[in-house]
């Protein structure tokens, strides 16, 4: 009988820890609102110095990008490019973003697919200060010619206004 007294306890406790659990993660997920963003972006490598592209953003972040090539390396068949992005969009606001890494592929002489570029927005000034957001891009890098083209999809998030 001893035995069975403390099964309940147990069981009751352990029920009420998955209900606070589930509560506090339900409430975590409503302090954000998230929203699906897109967009292309070109740029011209060379635009402002030999390693920084700079060119036009159109869709949801549209305004002007350019992109410093930090560093490079030869990984197997794929040359990766380690890039910090400086954005502005058309309304003034700047967008931060972390250095990101983009692996290409070649497929013809100085041309390059982007196999992966995932992008993290880290917040930004006006309606961008606490926003984040993580993007994936996809296109081609012409190193022949210097032009870049990248389609961007993700989402930002921003804490809900209570």
């Amino acid at each position: 009988m001893q035995f069975t007294k403390a099964w309940k306890a147990v069981s009751i406790l352990a029920m009420v820890s998955f209900l606070v659990a589930g509560a506090a993660a339900q409430k975590n997920s409503e302090k954000q609102t998230c929203q699906s963003v897109g967009g292309m972006l070109m740029t011209n490598l060379g635009a402002i110095d030999a390693s920084t592209t700079m060119g036009p953003v159109t869709g949801d972040l549209k305004g002007s990008v350019s992109g410093t090539v930090v560093s490079t390396e030869v990984v197997g068949n794929n040359l990766v490019f380690h890039i910090q992005h400086h954005w502005v969009t058309e309304s003034g606001d700047t967008l931060a973003f972390d250095q990101a890494t983009a692996t290409t592929t070649a497929v013809a002489p100085g041309l390059y697919a982007i196999i992966t570029y995932p992008v993290h927005l880290a917040g930004g000034t006006g309606k961008f200060a606490q926003v984040t957001g993580d993007f994936n891009n996809i296109g081609e890098v012409d190193l022949n010619s210097g032009q870049i083209v990248l389609r961007y999809s993700g989402q930002l998030c921003s804490p809900k206004n209570n």
